[in-house]
């Protein structure tokens, strides 16, 4: 074994690591911070080592070959022990210069972000976030390539591997402008189903939540708008005949839209519980737990 390691510079693993999630060059020297010559000199010898080609361009795109899909897991391992062994064993936010990279819903955005970024900025100013926007299963694949640190959504469903918390729960609310709604305020289940919705995802033929009340009504909404973007949503609904049913939280402060009103959807809609999830590999990593633990803190009466 110490032969085999005698072999090869233990820097290069970590280049490896970085080729072998990336699957390109540039990507990977932007993620380890060297130039791409740099990269693509460590690639040379990489393939020399394993005597393997490891990325290939197929299609239009590199890929992994066999062999280098069979060493990402071990070599994952591998590096987690490294880092365990000669790692510290605590995490001081105030000395770190760490960088957390966050996935979070337009909505968790603007819940949360903010008094996440404050706290950071005050016990952790050395720490930087970067933060991205993608669909459920995306965020899934991300955190299994180790692309994301932590993710946050409602996570119904998720695979081997992934570790989720609650945050918070919440429910659905439905939101139309006054001169669409009758008097009493509120609709029948006949009525709001023949009014056009918005719905709210990054894909409009997303299969949410309500969807699936829907379907398992056997019924159907029919979707005028589909788009990401909530508060956007929020102010396209007022002097129309939408509805738009989102999260409770994201109907507060309407002061802006003083023709929009609130009222309690004509179904049994599901209280659903805001989480954050991560990759089992990270679960006992001290950074990742300290910024696991300050979304948990910063979601709390928000």
């Amino acid at each position: 074994m110490l032969e085999e390691l005698r072999r090869i510079d233990l820097n290069l693993l970590l280049t490896l690591h970085a080729l072998l999630l990336e699957r390109h060059v540039t990507r990977a020297s932007v993620r380890l911070h060297k130039s791409q010559p740099a990269v693509s000199h460590a690639l040379a010898q990489l393939r020399a080592h394993f005597d393997d080609q490891l990325l290939i361009r197929r299609d239009g795109k590199m890929v992994l070959t066999a062999r280098a899909q069979g060493l990402l897991a071990p070599l994952e391992q591998a590096l987690r022990h490294l880092n365990d062994l000669i790692g510290a064993s605590d995490f001081d936010p105030g000395k770190s210069q760490a960088r957390f990279r966050l996935s979070l819903s337009d909505y968790a955005t603007r819940r949360i972000l903010p008094r996440l970024v404050r706290h950071v900025r005050s016990v952790a100013p050395g720490v930087d976030l970067a933060v991205s926007q993608a669909s459920r299963e995306s965020m899934m694949a991300q955190l299994a390539d180790g692309e994301l640190d932590v993710a946050l959504g409602i996570f119904p469903e998720y695979p081997e591997g992934i570790h989720v918390q609650g945050l918070f729960p919440e429910h659905f609310v439905s939101l139309a402008d006054e001169k669409a709604l009758p008097e009493c305020g509120r609709l029948t289940l006949e009525e709001w189903l023949e009014r056009p919705h918005v719905m709210l995802a990054l894909r409009p033929d997303a299969n949410d939540e309500i969807e699936r009340v829907l379907a398992s009504m056997g019924l159907r909404r029919r979707i005028a708008v589909a788009l990401p973007h909530w508060s956007a949503a929020i102010e396209l609904i007022a002097g129309t005949d939408l509805i738009l049913t989102v999260a409770s939280w994201a109907a507060r402060g309407l002061d802006n839209y003083p023709t929009l009103r609130t009222f309690d959807a004509p179904l049994d809609l599901p209280v659903l519980s805001y989480q954050q999830a991560w990759h089992t590999r990270k679960d006992a990593d001290p950074a990742n737990r300290w910024i696991r633990q300050a979304i948990l803190d910063c979601s709390k009466d928000t």
